[in-house]
């Protein structure tokens, strides 16, 4: 059967060498359909013949389209509480621990690195409020970024469909989220409690960060898987640099600091700890 548009090799590989000079991602020959399916959306959106075209648009680094090209291609997959034993660590024994640590400050700084449509940071905040109350007089402010604009604008907002909340625990749901009425029925929103601590920013792995302060905590979790082995061997080292001593990094399932760093240790279940 043949496809609505042409995708040459040569088209493909300039796509791939696009994705990784403004990502850093390396985009795998498996991606090849993936890649087809979500740009051809921008193709038929901006009337253009064929990737071919496609492409020389690109090549403009002026050129808006960059930037719905960057997001089209990043895969965002996010739930609240995936892989909810970093959440379970992080309330019983990271965050009392920092309590103990940063009792002259009383700051706790976390960066949620790849934060997609905002579930992961409002994870993290849901689990702070369980064991710091807004009223204890702790400063915690969680930085959440992405490459992509439009799931940051997800985030920032906080509204979500109900079916994302499906497999959240009712007490949680009743505490945290409002439900929406009339025109608002079937969607959910976050507290604006919850939303205070969190700050939305785009931010690209890959370029310059503009983080002050050092870092209690990095969730970069299912980010890395699409970066090559040199591209990881960099950012790690720019997390542990971003890192307070001490300081702990998470990252996905399928993920791994071996015989990427040597600045880590692993503590098990993907948590890892500054060592250097």
């Amino acid at each position: 059967m043949s496809k609505e548009f042409e995708l040459s090799d040569s088209d493909f590989e300039k796509i791939r060498v696009l994705v990784r000079e403004h990502t850093g991602i390396s985009l795998s020959e498996g991606k090849r359909d993936m890649v087809y399916s979500r740009l051809a959306r921008r193709l038929r959106q901006l009337g253009v013949a064929d990737f071919k075209k496609y492409c020389s648009m690109l090549e403009d680094s002026s050129n808006p389209e960059i930037g719905n090209f960057i997001n089209s291609v990043t895969t965002n997959l996010t739930a609240f509480f995936r892989e909810d034993h970093h959440f379970q660590f992080l309330k019983t024994t990271l965050l009392p621990n920092l309590m103990k640590q940063n009792q002259a400050t009383r700051k706790i700084r976390i960066w949620s690195a790849g934060c997609s449509t905002g579930e992961e940071p409002y994870s993290i905040a849901m689990t702070v409020r369980e064991v710091i109350s807004e009223s204890s007089g702790w400063d915690v402010k969680i930085l959440a970024t992405d490459l992509d604009t439009n799931v940051l604008a997800t985030g920032q907002s906080g509204v979500y469909t109900e079916d994302r909340i499906k497999g959240v625990p009712a007490s949680v749901v009743k505490k945290w989220f409002l439900r929406g009425k009339g025109g608002s029925q079937g969607k959910v929103r976050v507290s604006q409690e919850l939303r205070d601590m969190i700050t939305f920013r785009q931010l690209n792995l890959m370029g310059e960060w503009p983080i002050k302060n050092k870092m209690d905590l990095i969730f970069c979790r299912n980010v890395v898987i699409y970066f090559d082995k040199p591209t990881q061997k960099i950012l790690f080292d720019r997390y542990a640099n971003a890192l307070r001593d001490d300081g702990h990094l998470f990252v996905g399932h399928s993920e791994t600091l071996y015989k990427v760093s040597d600045r880590f240790s692993l503590l098990g279940q993907t948590i890892y700890r500054k060592t250097h």
